[in-house]
């Protein structure tokens, strides 16, 4: 049996949903640079986003069988939002509307978008939250499992979808052109920010091709990664 395909995913789901169906968009990568994905963990960076009248019994039963179809098509299931919910989540979620917005196609439905709009002041509020929690525990697990590289080299591999986001946050905060390519957004960032970009140049290429992320005994990588995360969010609190 051939695996579901992006435009036969969508077509099933309105099939499955009929009037119930708002609107399913593909957001990330995949959205943000047409034919090119990352692979990560046996998974396409294919990510979607459902929203319907409302999340019942009724939807799920449904959905379900078009949904395990995608998954056992090596994809997320999508996210699930009701109607209502999307439109009074945007404080809620001011970064991944924000990035979302960019970058998104609308598969089946209609678009989202009218009404919703995202605070400069939410983004910047839940910006610097993030980066700081993602510091402490990227510390945390740096004092934890520095004497395991293959260890360290997973969690910080994990990390770097919602990194790359962050640094789209905080350029989009400071007014400046956001690149498309890992390469170029890290480059701006850490131009913008203060912290040299050729030092996540492994990290760019696990983003930028899905290549393995390894590290060496005493690899510069961990520390140079925990030092552009503090620089960056030193930039954000000082953005008003």
């Amino acid at each position: 049996m051939a695996k579901l395909t992006l435009e036969g995913f969508a077509q099933e789901v309105s099939q499955a949903l009929g009037k119930r169906l708002v609107s399913l968009l593909l957001y990330g990568s995949t959205a943000r640079r047409p034919g090119v994905h990352v692979a990560g963990r046996g998974r396409a960076d294919v990510n979607t986003l459902l929203i319907c009248d409302a999340a019942d019994e009724h939807l799920f039963a449904s959905l379900g069988p078009v949904v395990r179809s995608w998954v056992r098509a090596g994809h997320r299931a999508p996210l699930i939002f009701t109607e209502r919910e999307w439109r009074e989540s945007a404080d809620a979620f001011p970064i991944e509307y924000a990035d979302l917005r960019e970058a998104h196609r609308v598969l089946a439905g209609r678009d989202p978008w009218p009404g919703i709009t995202v605070e400069r002041a939410d983004v910047r509020r839940q910006l610097e939250h993030e980066l700081k929690g993602k510091l402490v525990r990227l510390r945390q697990a740096y004092a934890a499992l520095r004497g395991d590289q293959g260890e360290l080299a997973r969690v910080i591999a994990g990390s770097t979808g919602g990194f790359f986001t962050m640094l789209r946050a905080a350029l989009r905060l400071a007014g400046r052109t956001l690149p498309d390519a890992p390469e170029a957004l890290v480059r701006e960032a850490g131009t913008t920010m203060g912290w040299p970009p050729e030092s996540l140049t492994a990290l760019v290429a696990h983003a930028t091709d899905g290549r393995t992320l390894k590290l060496g005994t005493g690899d510069p990588l961990p520390a140079a990664y925990l030092a552009a995360l503090e620089r960056t969010a030193e930039f954000v609190n000082r953005l008003t």
